[in-house]
């Protein structure tokens, strides 16, 4: 009798728990306060309302629901911001809520398992690689001690593109050049990919080269596609394994060829490490990394995939969004004769014609520095930044974000904001002119590379190339279309990927404006 007694409160207790929690759960879901947003299809949830350039399809509906607007991928939550004040309340204000990222296959196949800077989930090994960034690899001394290289690889490519004078040039192939020299030499050391064609005799003749300038560029170009494609698997887990798209195989085949070349330069790197001894020098970013990876005190050690991951994201990471940017730059200006007039106006009033630009004339060129954050107002590097991830539920302009959305911020769309921007589609440099907004991550009307703890750690880099090569083209030659095609024909279509190039590689006539010993480095 006892026995059924206790059976029968016990069965009560039970029955009570389970009332409340049902009782607690549908209180829950009521307070629940999600933003506003289309109704997603059974399984593909709303990518069907997702175009060929994601930025645009997901401003448009912003016009719609708002600037704060909640979709579904598939069966994964997603939050998009598109505004700048939605952007400052993700990135700064409820930064450390929103500092994951999502383990999508991109980052496993191409990122060392997500061990790289961008990827990387938020923790101790994510802190320590970006303290490594700020005081080893992008310190304000060491970016200093690397400027004769900055300023190396422009000649190298002033004196291409007047070896090429006079007839239609790719313009996108030599940029890679300049910022693949100018990385390369910094992060490895030398160049380990030389371009045949080039006929300059720079780099080392002594080393085989790993690598060609097409093999380079042909994997660059498609690790940023495969950074910019929507891979099904990641949304719809059931699908992942049949890999529907072909997406995980391009990602594991490009991961290889990276990583053959990446094991080829830590070999080479290592040798001169073991050769030299107790005298080695640390002589590029790779000597430091390798040399932190031997440091038993760090807090992550570092294991051998993380200096490949980190190495390919200070490789890869510059290498197209700076060319991208100087290519877009050169195509506004192609567009507009008056803001090229006044650019190189500037530069012959403050260089003058009887030298190059250097990097301490940067500063007194206010309208070249415009140019470039109207350039990147229009043309951001990407125009989604990365995806983060709310690693706890958070409360984000009166609406709820759960743990495990996927946040994007839409730096496209606020850089087409009318309420921000007086007509937002012209390309008007003049408005930053008498402004104090900057790229540096704390005015979210102009964030290309981002803020908060997942902001570009490389940015410095980054402008003082765009900013370098961009004015000694400027300066150093007249620019016009191909014969037989005006301003008005230049498409200014772009590509969504990772960065966001032009969708048709910009063909440009240059004719050299210095004496001829400038360009050779005389």
């Amino acid at each position: 009798m006892e026995q059924a007694t206790l059976a029968a409160f016990f069965g009560i207790v039970l029955c009570a728990v389970f009332f409340l929690r049902t009782f607690l759960l549908r209180g829950h879901r009521r307070a629940y306060n999600p933003p506003p947003g289309p109704k997603p299809w059974p399984i593909i949830g709303n990518l069907n309302l997702i175009g060929e350039l994601p930025h645009r399809s997901i401003h448009e509906l912003s016009k719609r629901y708002g600037p704060l607007m909640q979709l579904r991928f598939g069966s994964l939550p997603v939050v998009v911001g598109a505004s700048a004040e939605i952007a400052k309340l993700f990135l700064k204000v409820n930064d450390a809520a929103f500092s994951d990222r999502p383990r999508f296959a991109v980052g496993k196949y191409t990122a060392y398992d997500c061990s790289d800077i961008l990827w990387s989930p938020f923790g101790p090994y994510l802190r320590q690689a970006r303290r490594i960034c700020a005081t080893e690899l992008f310190s304000a001394k060491r970016l200093e001690s690397f400027e004769h290289i900055r300023d190396e690889e422009v000649r190298v490519l002033l004196r291409q593109l007047r070896q090429a004078s006079g007839r239609a040039v790719r313009l996108r192939d030599y940029l890679q050049m300049l910022t693949l020299g100018v990385i390369s030499r910094i992060v490895l050391g030398k160049k380990y990919v030389q371009e045949a064609a080039a006929g300059d005799g720079e780099g080392d003749s002594s080393a085989p080269t790993v690598i060609t300038a097409d093999e380079f560029r042909e994997m660059v170009g498609e690790y940023f596609e495969l950074h910019g494609v929507f891979n099904v698997g990641d949304f719809i887990p059931w699908l992942d394994c049949l890999d529907l798209q072909g997406y995980v195989a391009r990602m594991k085949r490009m991961n290889a060829r990276f990583d053959r070349f990446l094991e080829h330069v830590l070999d080479v790197h290592n040798e001169r490490r073991r050769r030299e001894g107790g005298s080695f020098v640390p002589k590029d970013m790779l000597d430091v990394l390798l040399q932190l990876a031997d440091d038993t005190d760090l807090e992550v050690q570092l294991s051998r995939d993380n200096v490949k991951a980190i190495t390919q994201d200070l490789i890869v990471g510059a290498t197209d969004t700076t060319a991208n940017t100087v290519e877009w730059a050169i195509s506004e200006l192609l567009k507009n004769s008056k803001i090229i007039a006044k650019a190189m106006e500037e530069l012959n009033n403050v260089v003058g014609p009887d030298r190059l630009v250097t990097e301490s004339d940067l500063p007194r060129l206010p309208y070249l520095e415009a140019l470039l954050k109207e350039t990147m107002r229009v043309h951001p590097p990407a125009p989604l930044l990365a995806p983060h991830v709310a690693r706890e539920d958070t409360s984000v302009d009166g609406y709820d974000v759960l743990a495990g959305t996927v946040v994007f911020v839409n730096v496209w769309a606020i850089g087409h904001d009318p309420a921000l921007w007086d007509a937002p589609g012209e390309f008007r440099p003049e408005r930053f002119l008498e402004s104090k907004i900057d790229m540096r991550g704390q005015d979210f009307q102009l964030v290309p590379f981002g803020s908060g703890r997942r902001m570009c750690p490389g940015f410095n880099l980054a402008l003082k190339v765009v900013a370098l090569g961009l004015a000694n083209l400027l300066h150093g030659f007249q620019w016009r279309l191909p014969d037989g095609e005006t301003a008005a024909e230049l498409s200014m279509e772009e590509v969504f990927v990772l960065a966001m190039p032009r969708k048709f590689p910009l063909k440009a006539v240059v004719e050299p404006r210095l004496p001829a010993r400038l360009y050779m480095g005389d």
